[in-house]
């Protein structure tokens, strides 16, 4: 699959790594395609720390990632702000240092408050985001200022638990101002995009975990996209997934993009075959049968789940599969 692409984006939490650890087959994988000459980038919706830094923890997993392969909703933030404002632009930055940087590095000037005139406000999370800053970022916004934020996840895992992320902070200003601000961040395309014309790609190929972020990000840039297993989505999420959210390839895991992509073709009696797998919809229920490889059954049970107007019931279609896995 991978050879289909002129470059591979990888989101990480859920893909390749969990916590600290790698994902089962990640490292070679992705060593074995980089090897055979494929570009790679990992993106992150992340604006709270430097490049630097996630390469470094990537490199511990036993990657070889350079600095300049991870692609931050930070930087995709600050290019906004460059291609609104222009060069040398005071731009009012609420957030992490590494958002500042992000921002200097387009060749604008970062400032910490409404009384400097900035051009634009651009917003990312930060653990030591005070009231006093937003306070400023909402005089900013409130007075017309373009708004941009690095993403809107509503929530920040710690070790201790889930605490308030950048959405949680962008609902104080959203919520004081009235205003919508831009989003750079996954769902939205703008950080994709980054991740592209950092990576030197016109044709790439977008491997998550998530539909309502990597998937539906990804159709929203324009690019095709590979769900993995290994995360956030299961077999039950995929086959009920709005168009919207639907990806380009299914894999159980990262290997699949050192095989060749599933594919379903239609039947003379209407159901969808792919390998060993047939599937069809009959009297709204979604019915499937067949051997061999996981992955190409639940594939031809999302071909033929995604062909029908109304999604069926998917729950016979997931206990073929149940069972075939226990076998």
């Amino acid at each position: 699959m991978a050879r289909l692409y002129d470059a591979v984006l990888l989101d990480l939490d859920g893909v390749v790594r969990v916590g600290s650890r790698a994902v089962p087959y990640a490292v070679p994988v992705l060593g074995r395609i980089r090897d055979a000459g494929c570009r790679t980038a990992y993106v992150t919706n992340n604006a709270g720390r430097a490049t630097a830094d996630v390469a470094g923890d990537l490199r511990r997993l036993g990657l070889a990632v350079a600095d300049g392969d991870v692609v931050t909703s930070a930087q995709a933030a600050a290019r906004l702000a460059a291609e609104r404002c222009g060069p040398g632009a005071r731009v009012l930055v609420v957030g992490s240092e590494a958002l500042r940087l992000a921002v200097a590095a387009h060749g604008l000037r970062p400032v910490a408050s409404e009384r400097d005139k900035p051009a634009a406000v651009v917003q990312g999370f930060a653990p030591a985001v005070s009231w006093r800053e937003l306070a400023e970022a909402g005089y900013a916004v409130a007075r017309g200022v373009p708004w941009i934020v690095t993403n809107t996840d509503p929530t920040a895992p710690t070790q201790r638990g889930v605490a308030p992320g950048n959405g949680a902070l962008v609902a104080v200003v959203r919520t004081a101002t009235g205003t919508e601000p831009v989003v750079a961040g996954k769902p939205a395309a703008a950080v994709f995009r980054e991740a592209a014309e950092r990576a030197g790609a016109r044709r790439p190929l977008m491997v998550g975990d998530s539909l309502d972020t990597d998937v539906q990000g990804a159709r929203r840039a324009g690019f095709d996209s590979l769900l993995v297993l290994t995360g956030r989505t299961g077999p039950a999420d995929l086959l009920t997934a709005p168009p919207h959210r639907r990806p380009t390839h299914v894999g159980r895991d990262l290997r699949a993009l050192c095989a060749p992509p599933l594919a379903a073709g239609r039947q003379a009696d209407g159901s969808w075959r792919c390998r060993g797998w047939h599937a069809r919809v009959e009297d709204g229920e979604l019915l499937l049968a067949g051997h061999g490889d996981l992955g190409a059954g639940l594939w031809a049970a999302c071909t033929a789940a995604w062909s029908v107007p109304t999604p069926p019931d998917p729950a016979r279609a997931l206990a073929a599969l149940a069972r075939a896995a226990e076998l």
